[in-house]
C-alpha cells in the first residue's frame, strides 16, 4: 500500500484536482488540512519549502514535497497507473 500523505486546503479547486486523481487510482492516503492563512502554514513549509498546496509526499518513492497540482496528477499517473 502506498505511503501517501497530502497537503490541502478544503474548497481548493487544484487541491480537488489532486484528490479525485488519488480516488481514481484507489490510492490511500493520509490527508492534512491547512490553515487558510499562508503565514500559519508552516508544517507545509517544513515538508515543501512553500506554503501553496497541494504538496504530496510519497515516503514509498523519496517524494518530500511536490507542489503543483499538475504535476503531482503526471507523477500519480505514471507510478501508480496499473
Amino acid at each position: 500500500m502506498a505511503n501517501l500523505e497530502l497537503y490541502e486546503l478544503e474548497g481548493c479547486p487544484y487541491c480537488a484536482k489532486v484528490t479525485k486523481k488519488l480516488d481514481e487510482l484507489g490510492l490511500e492516503y493520509d490527508s492534512h488540512m491547512v490553515p487558510r492563512s499562508h503565514s500559519e502554514r508552516t508544517e507545509v513549509e517544513e515538508v515543501s519549502g512553500q506554503t501553496g498546496v497541494p504538496v504530496l509526499v510519497d515516503n514509498d518513492n523519496g517524494i518530500e514535497g511536490m507542489p503543483e497540482s499538475d504535476d503531482i496528477v503526471e507523477y500519480l499517473e505514471e507510478t501508480y497507473s496499473a
